[in-house]
């Protein structure tokens, strides 16, 4: 959300700077993420003085007339400037571009082509040494007929910005501040929302704007307001205004909203803009004329009205399909607006309008956000809306648009406003108790400043006998219902910073971590795979539906569909992490980062036996090059035994060390495997195939590892097991086995630990071979065994007789053939 520094100034008296205010709003709670300064005049009239024409002479070049001058701007010695505008004289106060100054043109035309530099010039033999500027040339006005003559006795030398603020022109610069808002503070939402907090940090008064100058004629408006449902519009103010003129708004109105970053469109349209963002109330105008039957009838669905599939223009032009559960602002023949959302072209403002309806209501944030969502809209109006605006603020609101409209752009106001509000909504009122204010925040805070922040916020206490108070909250403070909201709220404007921390300071803590200290584990993870080079992201649990469906063979349960989801494209919870990485993938790629090695830590989400459930999940992702290309070494393309290198270093970090495998979902794999414990799948990894991949727009090879995380935890064991060293050496064989080649090293491996359970402490493949030598469907399988016997040295006999009994096995069981 935008604020502008010296809008809000108009809404509070403040001295600081732009910085202060930014870190007074982050100590409150509303974070400031960025201040920029806004110029009002493109280069803030730096170098822009006024001067005086001491002297002035004409001379002709090329049938052309020309003005020699001198002009005083407070130096000791008057400047010569040549200038061609035909109304200059002697004796006049003018705005002189000085030296070094910077002419900037709303066109960029210019001698060059694009903005200059004024600079010490001849021009037609005669020195000029600055320029004596037009209204355009200024950015103050569009005019270049001749040059600008002031009417001032204001000293020669005078900031150009100073004189135009004696004449009502603000071009001061202006600063843009950025606040990062929390859904909870709908309240913040407009300048008096963020004024309300300053207020009640620095003790000073809100200055509302004034209404005294709203004076309707007593004729009484023949327009109807009938809300067909309380529920999804609990009040509806309307105002008639006849014969304004629609036109371009003054400087003052544009510069604002230009400050906040709004494009100003006409001064009726620019008046509910700046009321929005002043007061946090969207309003919307309508061509009187437009509505027919003089009648504003908010409907709802169950009126039928408009029925489902009817087609409504917007305000951008767009064709919509409504729902049949949009809540809808109609006249007496067909729809107007989208209620809280979005206005319709036919009744918007136009050049044309000459008379107006303005509307100021209270929508329920219900009803606004299922019809923002529906239609993808987010605007101004739903985006506050939505979060929930003050329902005692539309009398205020409609009356100030009012003032300003007749000041503006002429106009009588008939009558009153309509105010239709059948059931008004409350405060929120509740206990509060002494203790529980210094118990959460940590210090005794004296009843009477308690009282007095409370009162800075708008909260009333109805009445306190000093152990408890009754406490009244205004309901634009949709956050604050309950006894700890209070407390927060007296705590972040008491200040964070206020609160002492004792010198006797203590906590209680375990003197150890329990055996299973799951976020603890998973930081050992993390750490892990972050020291071997991964980067660790998160993605977004909302999905494509589409992703669901290519991943449905490996789903637990059914798909969980959103009921108010952001858009179709994002109206499930993902039930894999593996696509929703791959678009992380694809965004790297896209911005020709391709070596990636990537992990996440999050949830799946099915439902099965109509229950909802989740599991969690580590998901690595390796795709691209092992290394980088470089003198010494060529790149190498990352492969499947580079990720299970890595799941094992998983798995060990986790302790565990014996599993069972066997071939990964070819629904998700192009080829890899499933580790297993206790016949209970604990990790899947392999080459992800390109079907799956091409969906997230991924083109290039992905390598990925799910992990069963909530599984894994559960086999974790704290205990560590430590042996002793034996003290006789280990000894080293090797075979080179020709089998069939469908035979897996997992039964190489399982023949020789059966064979020879005593002695044998490790066997390794060291070398896969295939080819024409071999035979077809043949392999060579190139095998290390690690021999160690604990409790004496091994003999040439003992080593020679174990070697025999595996060879034996082998050519039995496999048919193997040893290579010698």
């Amino acid at each position: 959300m935008k604020i502008s520094y010296n809008w809000l100034k108009s809404l509070i008296d403040i001295n600081e700077s732009a910085e202060e205010i930014g870190k007074l709003l982050t100590a409150t709670g509303l974070e400031v993420e960025g201040i920029e300064e806004i110029e009002s005049v493109k280069g803030g009239l730096k170098g822009f003085v006024v001067g005086e024409v001491l002297t002035c002479e004409t001379f002709m070049v090329k049938e052309k007339t020309l003005s020699l001058t001198t002009v005083s701007i407070g130096a000791e010695t008057p400047s010569t400037i040549v200038c061609g505008a035909e109304n200059v004289r002697a004796g006049q106060k003018v705005i002189i571009a000085t030296l070094g100054t910077t002419i900037y043109f709303e066109d960029e035309v210019s001698p060059n082509g694009k903005s200059f530099i004024i600079e010490k010039r001849k021009v037609y033999g005669h020195p000029s040494e600055g320029m004596i500027c037009a209204e355009d040339e200024i950015g103050v006005g569009h005019s270049h007929d001749g040059i600008l003559v002031l009417d001032t006795d204001l000293p020669n030398g005078t900031p150009a910005i100073q004189y135009f603020a004696t004449v009502g022109i603000e071009l001061a610069p202006d600063y843009q501040i950025e606040i990062g808002l929390t859904p909870n503070r709908a309240d913040a939402a407009s300048h008096l929302g963020v004024a309300r907090d300053l207020r009640a940090v620095l003790g000073r008064d809100i200055k509302m704007p004034s209404i005294e100058n709203f004076k309707p004629v007593a004729t009484k408006t023949d327009f109807e307001v009938i809300l067909e449902n309380t529920e999804a519009c609990p009040r509806f103010c309307g105002l008639e205004i006849r014969g304004i003129t629609v036109k371009e708004s003054p400087s003052w109105l544009k510069n604002a909203l230009q400050a906040i970053g709004l494009n100003p469109i006409n001064n009726i349209v620019d008046i509910t803009n700046y009321i929005c963002h002043t007061l946090g109330q969207p309003m919307h105008a309508f061509d009187a004329d437009e509505v027919k039957g003089h009648k504003i009838i908010v409907r709802v669905p169950e009126s039928g009205t408009p029925p489902e599939g009817t087609k409504f223009t917007t305000l951008d032009g767009t064709e919509r399909t409504l729902s049949g559960n949009d809540l809808m602002v109609c006249n007496a023949e067909e729809p107007m607006a989208i209620a809280g959302v979005f206005g319709g072209q036919k009744s918007g403002i136009k050049a044309t309008t000459q008379n107006v309806f303005l509307e100021v209501a209270y929508f329920s944030p219900v009803w606004v956000r299922r019809t923002a969502t529906f239609h993808g809209l987010k605007t101004d109006a739903s985006f506050r809306y939505e979060r929930g605006t003050d329902p005692n603020m539309p009398p205020f609101a409609i009356r100030l648009a009012a003032v300003l409209i007749q000041e503006l752009a002429g106009g009588e106001v008939i009558g009153e406003p309509i105010d239709v509000y059948p059931n008004p909504i409350s405060n929120f009122e509740f206990t509060v108790k002494h203790k529980n204010i210094n118990r959460l925040i940590g210090k005794n805070l004296d009843d009477r400043l308690v009282h007095k922040i409370l009162k800075s916020l708008d909260i009333e206490v109805l009445s306190d006998n000093g152990s408890e108070m009754q406490v009244s909250v205004p309901p634009y403070r949709v956050d604050v219902t309950r006894e700890a909201d209070v407390i927060e709220e007296i705590l972040r404007i008491y200040g964070f910073g206020n609160i002492e921390l004792s010198e006797t300071l203590q906590t209680g803590f375990l003197a150890s971590f329990a055996e299973k200290d799951a976020d603890k584990l998973q930081f050992r993870i993390i750490e892990l795979l972050a020291s071997n080079g991964f980067n660790e992201i998160q993605t977004l649990s909302i999905t494509k539906p589409v992703y669901n469906q290519a991943l449905a063979a490996t789903a637990k349960g059914e798909s969980v569909e959103l009921l108010n989801p952001l858009s179709e494209e994002l109206s499930v919870m993902r039930s894999s992490l593996l696509l929703t990485g791959m678009e992380s993938v694809a965004y790297n790629i896209n911005r020709r980062q391709k070596d990636l090695k990537l992990f996440e830590f999050g949830r799946s989400y099915f439902k099965k036996d109509d229950k909802y459930k989740e599991n969690k999940h580590l998901g690595i992702w390796l795709t691209g090059n092992r290394q980088s290309e470089s003198w010494a070494s060529p790149s190498t393309a990352l492969a499947f035994h580079d990720l299970a290198l890595v799941v094992q270093k998983v798995l060990k970090a986790m302790k565990v060390i014996k599993f069972d495998t066997q071939e990964a979902d070819s629904s998700v794999f192009q080829y890899g495997l499933t580790y297993l414990i206790n016949k209970k799948p604990v990790v899947s990894l392999g080459l992800v195939k390109s079907q799956l991949a091409k969906l997230a727009d991924v083109k290039q090879a992905v390598f990925y590892a799910d992990f069963d995380w909530e599984y894994l935890l559960k086999q974790y064991s704290g205990k560590v097991a430590f042996v002793e060293i034996s003290k006789f050496p280990e000894v080293r064989r090797d075979l080179s086995l020709v089998i069939d080649a469908d035979v897996k090293f997992e039964q190489v491996s399982a023949i020789a630990s059966k064979t020879e359970k005593n002695i044998l402490q490790n066997i390794n493949v060291f070398d896969v071979y295939a080819g024409e030598k071999l035979g077809n469907g043949k392999k060579s399988y190139s095998v290390n065994f690690t021999l160690i016997d604990k409790e004496k040295t091994l003999t040439d006999d003992v080593i020679d007789k174990t070697m025999q009994r595996l060879i034996a096995a082998y050519e039995k069981e496999l048919g193997a053939v040893i290579r010698k």
